[in-house]
């Protein structure tokens, strides 16, 4: 996933509702803090504080461009913690698959 955080970690990270809602603004388009800000019920520095939380998992990239500094999901740490999803996935409906299978030549 990440250099910078254990997969726990990112997912420990991500447990924060306004931390989700931040990144489902990043899924959409790069934004600044300051447009970020303008979309959440929280203040501009507690934005300012969870994007650092997510930059320093691996998240999420910071460019500075002129005084803005705009954020933006990294391709790489997402495409991860989709393959990690689709790895739990897969192995939660084998194992549905199993026991359903199971079930059915259990009886009579």
């Amino acid at each position: 996933m990440s250099t910078y955080a254990s997969n726990d970690e990112v997912w420990s990270v991500l447990g924060d509702p306004t931390r989700r809602a931040i990144i489902e603004h990043l899924a959409a388009q790069p934004l600044a803090v300051v447009d970020l800000a303008a979309r959440m019920p929280v203040s501009r520095p507690a934005v300012s504080q969870h994007l650092k939380v997510l930059k320093d998992t691996g998240l999420v990239r910071e460019e500075v461009v002129g005084r803005r500094h705009v954020y933006r999901l990294d391709p790489v740490a997402i495409s991860a913690l989709r393959d990690q999803l689709d790895t739990f996935w897969n192995r939660t409906l084998a194992g549905y698959e199993a026991a359903v299978e199971q079930h059915r030549e259990d009886r009579p």
